[in-house]
């Protein structure tokens, strides 16, 4: 049996209708921005891998790391023990986020390191003695597939089946010019009834709802209301955490500084699956007590795997380097090179840029939809020209690896271009 044959006899995907989908394509080796497949084909990975891929793939300074800590820890148990790696991620991502985390919750991914902002927020007013229930989260988000992450999303699509098992939520519009006003007093009116617990968001960019984005100054507003209230706020990094809205986190393009962050995704350069879930001393201090069922009762086996904790330190070090930053500086300014040139063309609804996303959404006869049928045809013809790019619906985004050459990055724009003239 070739691959192809074996992963159908044996594999399920996430995502994929199998009856329906197309055969996937047989990856055997990945370099910088390339996917290699069997058949000799080789793909730009456009969307860096479900947007995890920051410094490419194969990187050597990120494998040489890996390497290295294999050689001295390859896993030990983290309740009761620690080690050298653990602690050098925890402290580095304190010193990077904005003034007011310290403490490191380590996980497995971007849905646990939500599960965990979850729990915390709920049992932070049960070790209280105080009943706080409601959340407040924002129309179209999307926080992960377990349980809790599924409560504090977009309700319907993927989740339907198991909306009868959610706790309730209490959602905003999403924000935008035209409902700002009324979006803010909606937040102070939930929040003025003294029952909630917390309030999650996606700071900046909505990402699966399709790269959708909202203003700085509007997210202040929210986490100020939050802060007056005395409701805790979890700032959902996953995605846009590591420069892919231009600041190292998108938190720190606003004032006020959130109770907790989730991370995950490009924390380790996107080579190694974990989670962060970083908290005030606030957020920690409530579950200090002498009796033990007040403690964050909840882990992982990998929870601190060392190696994933090399990974993240070694990811670090390359965004310390400025060719890495010039690099990125360098994508964000050609992705608003490419909206000036294009914003007016026929077939686009709208470009966006927030910092490496370029977003692009194309017009449909239909309502915009992650199961809109431009979705196929751009998949498709992007492959066909040596680009692997998931479109959400008629939402075309480009968010590559910070590697990707200027030469690399016209390819991709060219193709962009082609397939708009030619719809």
């Amino acid at each position: 049996m070739n691959l192809i044959d074996r992963d159908r006899a044996f594999v399920w995907h996430p995502f994929t209708q199998a009856q329906i989908a197309p055969t996937p394509i047989p990856i055997i080796k990945a370099k910088g921005v390339w996917l290699f497949a069997e058949n000799g084909k080789k793909y730009i990975d456009a969307n860096s891998s479900w947007w995890t891929i920051n410094h490419g793939h194969g990187n050597q300074y990120i494998a040489n790391a890996i390497h290295k800590q294999f050689l001295d820890i390859d896993h030990v148990i983290f309740a009761g023990a620690t080690h050298p790696k653990a602690v050098e991620v925890a402290e580095r991502i304190v010193g990077a986020l904005p003034n007011g985390f310290q403490k490191v919750f380590f996980s497995d991914n971007g849905s646990t390191s939500v599960e965990v902002g979850i729990k915390m927020v709920y049992q932070y007013w049960y070790n209280k003695g105080q009943t706080k229930k409601r959340f407040l989260a924002i129309e179209g988000s999307y926080h992960g597939d377990t349980f809790g992450a599924m409560s504090v999303g977009q309700r319907g699509y993927f989740n339907k089946p198991f909306e009868h098992l959610f706790f309730d939520v209490d959602f905003i519009p999403f924000p935008t010019e035209e409902n700002i006003d009324e979006v803010l007093l909606k937040i102070e009116d939930f929040f003025a009834t003294d029952e909630f617990a917390g309030f999650i968001f996606e700071p900046l960019v909505q990402g699966a709802a399709g790269m959708r984005i909202y203003q700085p100054e509007w997210l202040n507003a929210f986490v100020k209301l939050a802060k007056k209230h005395g409701v805790l706020t979890i700032a959902d990094e996953v995605m846009t955490g590591f420069y892919r809205t231009g600041k190292m986190f998108a938190i720190d393009q606003i004032e006020e500084v959130p109770d907790i962050v989730c991370l995950s995704k490009g924390v380790t350069g996107g080579v190694m699956p974990v989670g962060l879930t970083v908290a005030s001393q606030k957020i920690y201090d409530a579950f200090l007590s002498d009796d033990t069922s007040k403690a964050l009762l909840h882990g992982h086996s990998f929870t601190g795997n060392p190696l994933s904790c090399a990974a993240i330190c070694a990811s670090l070090d390359l965004f310390e380097k400025e060719e890495v930053r010039e690099n990125i500086r360098a994508l964000e300014k050609d992705h608003h090179d490419f909206v000036r040139e294009h914003v007016n063309h026929s077939k686009l609804k709208a470009a966006k840029v927030m910092g490496t996303i370029l977003s692009l959404e194309v017009e449909d006869d239909h309502e915009s939809s992650y199961f809109s049928s431009i979705r196929e045809k751009a998949y498709n013809y992007f492959l066909e020209n040596n680009i692997l790019l998931r479109p959400l619906g008629n939402i075309i985004f480009f968010n590559p690896p910070y590697c990707i050459t200027k030469e690399e990055r016209n390819h991709v724009y060219g193709h962009i271009s082609k397939f708009l003239d030619a719809l």
